[in-house]
């Protein structure tokens, strides 16, 4: 009698990177995506693309893992920018990406992971792409306890937070108010943020717009760890 085999397998390869051994050990196993392999290994490293000018080619894998995620799932996805770029050594490359993409046109954060055999023309397999909820914790924002809770840290004003609730708030101060000229947002002078419970509180001095009268407005914002702004 024939024996069967199990769809399981197991590959062992030894790959020599500036004379150092490394083990590779790979298994194939059923997913959400059939037919994928999935690969066990050690850490991830920055990418030697973008450390050697090679940017266009982690944009094409960008660009390929969304492209690929659309016709999986019948998404409608756009792809922003890549934020991070690593890699590890499989059989072959496996890429982590971190994405800024456009979703009905509000940018959100998707990771995606991407494999590829450079000599193999047009290898290219996505292992894995998930939408990634951003929120703040308390050692992101380096707080410190003053025994009631959180006390109160600037933050940059370049930080995309910081800029999307200054957004927001523009958004919400244009939504109450009854003038014909809308607001537009100049400046975020200066920004603060504390932990409160799940969320966290943002308190900014804007400078704003509104037809040729020039305003300073101080405004809070909440995010919640959804990811919404109130």
């Amino acid at each position: 009698m024939a024996t069967r085999l199990s769809p399981v397998f197991i590959c062992v390869s030894l790959v020599v990177i500036s004379g150092l051994g490394q083990l590779v050990i790979c298994s194939q196993e059923k997913g959400r995506y059939n037919d994928v392999i999935r690969m066990k290994l050690g850490a991830f490293s920055d990418s030697s693309n973008n450390q050697n000018g090679g940017g266009d080619q982690i944009e094409d894998i960008a660009l390929f893992a969304v492209q690929e995620h659309n016709k999986r799932e019948n998404g409608v996805l756009e792809l922003g920018r890549v934020l991070k770029a690593t890699e590890q050594v499989v059989a072959g490359k496996l890429y982590s990406l971190t994405l800024e993409v456009l979703e009905a046109g509000e940018k959100k954060i998707y990771e995606a992971k991407v494999w590829v055999k450079p000599w193999m023309k047009n290898f290219k397999q996505l292992q894995e792409f998930k939408s990634v909820v951003p929120s703040f914790t308390v050692s992101d924002l380096g707080l410190k306890s003053d025994g009631n809770g959180f006390e109160w840290r600037s933050v940059s004003t370049n930080d995309p937070e910081v800029q999307e609730a200054a957004k927001h708030a523009v958004k919400s101060i244009q939504q109450r108010s009854n003038s014909l000229f809308p607001y537009k947002l100049i400046d975020i002078i200066l920004a603060r943020a504390k932990v409160v419970e799940d969320r966290v509180k943002f308190e900014m001095l804007l400078r704003l717009e509104k037809g040729n009268k020039a305003e300073k407005l101080m405004v809070e914002v909440m995010k919640y760890q959804n990811g919404k702004f109130h």
